[in-house]
């Protein structure tokens, strides 16, 4: 009697599917309005700050650095977009930026807080060679202009540096060989900020093509962008979120590599923390070596004692900065979790008795959703695959009924969440309604949360910054 051959289970299963949506996000506009998308919130209600008693400046005192003509051009744009800037049927009317409409709030502007770049400065720093010299001139040239505008009685709020385009194609960046540090890039932009940092003095590059009218960018864009900009580095709030965990302190974790190091592993940390009300600071954490190869991993990760000493000193600058300890602490990072991390993290978070969640996220094009009609998935689409979670954080805008970007958008992917009293979906929805706090620009949402949005660009500002000076906590300073 032949044998029935036992039935054997497969080895591969398929992964467990589901999706679902989260409706967009909420911000908050002056008089507690809200509304969805930022620029349409700022025209109907005006930004967030906008009432007395509030951090919403009436006026602002601005201050310009360039040549005698490319101020002359950069006030007359400014002063013109001020007053307001058409669109068309796809881009918003940029309402101007005066004290009866758009962001109600003045431009002061005078001469005295305009610091000209002679033609004998442009002919010297032109004939200087090689590049690097000629770039650390630029910022010796920069330096000089700031800190005379920042003697001033009454100094300048904030700054419009208007460098000719061929100037600042000469400089904007340099790349060079040290003989103790190896291959060094520098940007000027970057260097700038943190030039500016020791005078307090927040700062926007204005470029020439934007001023004269050649640059290609629709010009309603332009003017929504930099004077969201302008109006949050003066101090004012231009929207706020809606929907975040209240007592919440959200943490970004990076890392960045200084500047010169004399080890080519060397890397520091970084943290941006941001509270339930958008409010920001950056902090710099420690150099610590990092050897990928001897690790297993180019993502470089903490030590239980690093990770203790980020975490306690960043609630230390919290408390001191915001007023208050918070109840939850949420920390984002690009890379999982690793078990020292945890321990460390864990330590002091328990210590203080706050409840917290340790969540991984990153872009993920892995999977992606394919809508059977010709439109992106939605913004806000969640969906599972096995035990990982994603969101699309870019997509087509439902409310709007527009899509801001020429590629096939990818969902952010988060791989770990170490907490107990928090579900996945609360996580998710902060993760999307952080990705609408970049005050850089008024587009509706970004990639990423804001607590990982401008780590990159953040870390190479601080990588400016010498270690034996500490770096301003303003988030306003950055960007």
């Amino acid at each position: 009697m032949r044998r029935a051959k036992p039935k054997t289970e497969s080895l591969l299963q398929a992964p467990r599917l589901s999706a679902g949506y989260l409706p967009e996000p909420l911000l908050e506009f002056a008089d507690g309005r809200h509304h969805v998308d930022p620029k349409t919130g700022i025209s109907r209600f005006g930004p967030k700050s906008w009432k007395p008693g509030n951090r919403h400046p009436a006026s602002i005192r601005t201050g310009f650095i360039g040549t005698a003509q490319s101020i002359a051009k950069a006030g007359e744009w400014i002063d013109a977009a001020s007053l307001g800037v058409k669109g068309d049927i796809e881009r918003p009317e940029f309402p101007g930026f005066r004290g009866d409409r758009g962001f109600f709030c003045d431009l002061e502007l005078s001469s005295d807080w305009n610091a000209p770049l002679f033609a004998s400065e442009i002919t010297e720093l032109q004939d200087m060679k090689p590049a690097r010299r000629r770039f650390e001139k630029a910022l010796e040239l920069l330096d000089a202009k700031l800190e005379l505008l920042s003697r001033k009685d009454r100094p300048p709020e904030y700054v419009v540096v208007a460098l000719p385009d061929d100037l600042l194609a000469e400089c904007k960046t340099v790349e060079y060989s040290d003989a103790e540090f190896g291959k060094i890039r520098r940007n000027l932009r970057r260097a700038l900020k943190s030039i500016a940092m020791k005078y307090r003095l927040p700062t926007q590059i204005l470029l020439e093509k934007t001023a004269d009218g050649r640059s290609e960018d629709y010009p309603s864009d332009i003017a929504w962008d930099f004077f969201t900009a302008l109006y949050f580095k003066a101090g004012g709030l231009p929207w706020g979120p809606v929907g975040l965990t209240p007592g919440s302190c959200y943490l970004g974790i990076g890392f960045y590599r200084p500047l010169r190091c004399e080890d080519s592993r060397l890397q520091s940390s970084l943290v941006q923390a941001f509270d339930e009300h958008g409010d920001g600071l950056v902090l710099r954490g420690q150099d610590f070596l990092w050897d990928g190869k001897k690790e297993g991993s180019r993502s470089p990760h903490l030590t239980e004692e690093q990770s203790a000493w980020v975490v306690d000193r960043t609630l230390t600058r919290y408390r001191d900065e915001m007023g208050q300890m918070p109840q939850r602490v949420v920390i984002h990072k690009s890379s999982r979790f690793w078990p020292a991390e945890l321990a460390g993290f864990r330590q002091v978070l328990e210590e203080r008795n706050l409840r917290y969640d340790l969540v991984a996220l990153a872009p993920d094009s892995t999977f992606r959703l394919f809508p059977v009609n010709q439109y992106p998935p939605l913004r806000g689409t969640r969906f599972t695959v096995g035990e990982l979670d994603y969101i699309y954080t870019t997509g087509f805008l439902a409310d709007t009924q527009q899509f801001h970007a020429n590629h096939v958008p990818s969902a952010v992917r988060v791989a770990d969440h170490i907490g107990r009293d928090t579900s996945r979906e609360t996580l998710l929805r902060e993760i999307l309604i952080l990705s609408k706090m970049n005050w850089n620009s008024s587009l509706l949402g970004g990639l990423m949360p804001i607590t990982l949005n401008f780590a990159g660009r953040v870390g190479e500002i601080l990588r400016e910054i010498p270690a034996d000076r500490e770096p301003l906590t303003n988030f306003k300073f950055y960007i």
